[in-house]
C-alpha cells in the first residue's frame, strides 16, 4: 500500500510557483528571482546495455568529427565507442580496451576526447600505485600512455587542447594501512605536426602543499600528511587554459593550479551551509512517513563531486555540485547518526526531541567535525553535501547556492517516491542520507544563456538553472527519463521500462557540433547502464 505523504505550506508554494514558469532562487543566498526560457529536454535516443548496477555507463565525451561518443564502461572495463551520426538510433561501434597497452591496468574511470584524440584515465590493478593517461586516436589506435598518480579518476582536455590533466585521487586501502598523495597530473602535448607522439609530451604533477589552511578539512588517521589526505576528484579549466580548479570532495575545498607551472595557487576551504536557515533545510529523516522539509540545526559541507567553469562578463565562476562523500576504510568509518553521538546539553537543549528518528535522529552526520571545545560532545552537527548546486568565483568565494530547490522541486514532481533511491522506488529512502545527490553537471548556451544541467544521482532526473548571471541564478525546469512504476531491475537485469537510473556524466553538445544541428544533452547512467541522448528545446 501507498504511504500517505503530505506538503507543508513551503512545498505547495513551490510546485504552484514552478507550475506557472517562474524561476526560483535560493532565499539563503539572496538571488533574485527572474522569468527565464523555458527549457524542455526531449529524450530522443538511448542505447542500453541491460547491466543493473554495475557502472556499465558512466562518464561521457564527444567527438563532433566522427560523430561518436566514448563511453565509459566500468562493468566491461573498456570504453564503448557509440556512433550517433543518427541521435534517434545510437549504436556501439567499437571499444577501446586499455589491458591490451596496459597489462597492469585495472578500471577505467574518465575519458575525454579534443582535437581527434582521446584520452582515458586509467587505473592500475593495485589501486594505491601510479595509474596512467592513455591515448588514443578517433580510429581506435593506441599512440601511447603517461603514468599519473595513484587513481586518476577524471581526465580533462583544456580548450586550447595543448594539455590534459588528471585528478589523480589518491585512495587508501581497505584498512587505510595504505594511502598514497592526492596530486594532478599535467601532459602539455608535443606542438604542431608531432602533437600525437606521445613520447615527446611533458609531464608534471602538481603537488599538494603540506600545510594548508586549517579549515581545509584533515582528518585521515594519525600520521597521515596533508598530500595523502588531499583527493581530488574533478576539474575544470579556464578559457584560457590556464587555470585549473579542482574539487577536493572528501576535504570541502578546491584547489587553484597554475597549469603552466603545474603550481598549487592556493588550497581554498568551502565553509559549510547552514541548514538553520529559511530556504536552506532539508528533509533530515527516512522514519516520518513524510516529506519534511524545513531547517534543522545543522550544517551541510559542501564536498563537491563535478565542478564545470564558465566566464559571465569576463570574470571566470565556478558551478559545483554538492554531493557529499564519507570515507569508510576498514575500522575508519567518519559517518555517525545524529542519535548515536552525545548532544551538548547548551549547544542542544532539545537534544532528546532531535534525537528521534522522526526528526534528525536518523541523519547520517560527520563524526570527525563539530567537537568544537574538544569535551567529546558534538556542539555543532555536519552532514554530507549540501543537497545543492552552488557558484563560486574564481577564487573561491561563493556567489550563489539553490537553497533547498533540488528537494523541494523533486517533492512536488513525485511526492510518492520523493528521495527514493537509484536502486529502488523507496518513498524517503535518501532522506536521513544525502537527499537528491547532485553529482554529474554540465553547461551550455542557448540562446544567449548559459545553463548548468545537473544529474540527481539518487532520485534522478536532470535539473536545470539559468546561471547567466551568478549572482540572479533561477531554478528552469527539471526532466526525469525515470518510470516509477516499473521495478528498476528484473532477474538481476536493467528493467528498460524504468527509464534511466543514476545519473553520471553528462556532455553538452551544441548544436553546431551535433549531428542533427539540435543541441543534445548526452547522459550516462550508471545505475541503469544507460546512455541516454536529450534534445534540448527552448522556448
Amino acid at each position: 500500500m501507498e504511504k500517505k505523504h503530505y506538503l507543508g505550506k513551503t512545498l505547495l508554494f513551490t510546485a504552484l510557483v514552478s507550475a506557472m514558469g517562474v524561476a526560483i532562487a535560493a532565499p539563503s543566498q539572496g538571488g533574485k528571482a527572474r522569468n527565464a526560457a523555458t527549457v524542455d529536454l526531449i529524450p530522443i535516443g538511448t542505447l542500453a546495455t541491460g547491466f543493473f548496477d554495475e557502472g556499465a555507463s558512466e562518464i561521457v565525451a564527444h567527438d563532433p568529427a566522427t560523430q561518436s561518443l566514448y563511453v565509459i564502461n566500468a562493468q566491461a572495463s573498456v570504453v564503448d565507442v557509440i556512433d550517433i551520426r543518427n541521435p534517434a538510433a545510437p549504436v556501439r561501434s567499437g571499444e577501446l580496451d586499455v589491458t591490451l597497452n596496459l597489462p597492469n591496468a585495472g578500471g577505467v574511470n574518465s575519458v575525454a576526447v579534443k582535437n581527434g584524440m582521446v584520452a582515458i584515465a586509467v587505473e592500475n590493478d593495485d589501486k594505491q600505485a601510479n595509474g596512467w593517461i592513455a591515448f588514443y586516436n578517433i580510429r581506435g589506435q593506441y599512440l601511447g600512455s603517461v603514468e599519473a598518480g595513484a587513481l586518476p579518476d577524471m581526465v580533462t582536455f583544456t580548450p586550447d587542447g595543448r594539455h590534459v590533466l588528471s585528478a589523480n585521487e589518491g585512495e587508501p586501502n581497505g584498512d587505510y594501512s595504505v594511502d598514497p598523495e592526492g596530486s594532478v597530473t599535467i601532459v602539455t602535448l608535443a606542438p604542431g605536426k608531432k602533437r600525437y607522439d606521445i613520447d615527446r609530451a611533458r609531464v608534471s604533477t602538481a603537488s599538494f602543499p603540506t600545510t594548508v589552511h586549517p579549515d581545509v578539512r584533515i582528518t585521515g588517521p594519525l600520521g597521515t600528511t596533508v598530500p595523502q589526505d588531499l583527493e581530488p576528484e574533478y576539474i575544470a579549466t579556464s578559457a584560457n587554459s590556464r587555470t585549473a580548479w579542482v574539487s577536493l570532495q572528501e576535504n570541502n575545498a578546491m584547489a587553484i593550479i597554475d597549469i603552466r607551472s603545474a603550481t598549487v595557487l592556493d588550497i581554498v576551504p568551502l565553509g559549510a551551509k547552514d541548514h538553520s536557515l529559511a530556504g536552506s533545510g532539508i528533509d533530515a529523516s527516512d522514519r516520518d512517513s513524510a516529506i519534511n522539509i524545513q531547517p534543522w540545526p545543522v550544517k551541510g559541507l559542501y564536498m563537491p563531486d563535478s565542478i564545470a567553469a564558465y566566464v559571465y562578463r569576463g570574470m571566470t565562476y565556478l558551478v559545483s555540485a554538492n554531493e557529499g562523500d564519507a570515507r569508510e576504510y576498514g575500522d575508519y568509518v567518519d559517518v555517525s547518526r545524529v542519535k548515536d553521538v552525545t548532544l551538548d546539553p547548551t549547544a542542544f537543549p532539545d537534544g532528546a526531541t532531535l534525537r528521534a528518528d522522526a526528526n534528525i535522529g536518523r541523519l547520517n552526520i560527520i563524526n570527525t567535525e563539530g567537537d568544537i571545545d574538544g569535551d567529546s560532545d558534538f556542539d555543532e552537527l555536519y552532514s554530507y553535501g549540501a543537497r545543492s548546486i552552488s557558484i563560486w568565483n574564481a577564487n573561491g568565494s561563493l556567489v550563489y547556492d539553490s537553497g533547498d530547490t533540488l528537494e523541494q522541486v523533486t517533492a512536488a514532481r513525485y511526492p510518492e517516491h520523493f528521495n527514493a533511491s537509484n536502486t529502488n522506488n523507496t518513498f524517503d529512502n535518501r532522506s536521513d542520507d544525502k537527499g537528491p545527490e547532485p553529482e554529474g553537471l554540465a553547461i551550455g548556451t542557448l540562446k544567449g544563456h548559459q545553463y548548468a544541467f545537473v544529474g540527481l544521482e539518487r532520485v534522478g532526473g536532470i535539473m536545470v538553472f539559468d546561471v547567466t548571471n551568478p549572482a540572479a541564478t533561477s531554478y528552469v525546469s527539471y526532466y526525469n527519463n525515470r518510470d516509477f512504476s516499473a521495478a528498476t531491475e528484473i532477474s538481476g537485469s536493467s528493467n528498460p521500462a524504468a527509464g534511466d537510473l543514476g545519473p553520471e556524466g553528462m556532455v553538452f553538445i551544441d548544436a553546431k557540433d551535433s549531428p542533427n544541428r539540435k543541441p543534445l544533452l548526452v547522459v550516462g547512467n550508471e545505475i541503469s547502464g544507460t546512455t541516454t541522448i536529450y534534445q534540448v528545446n527552448t522556448r
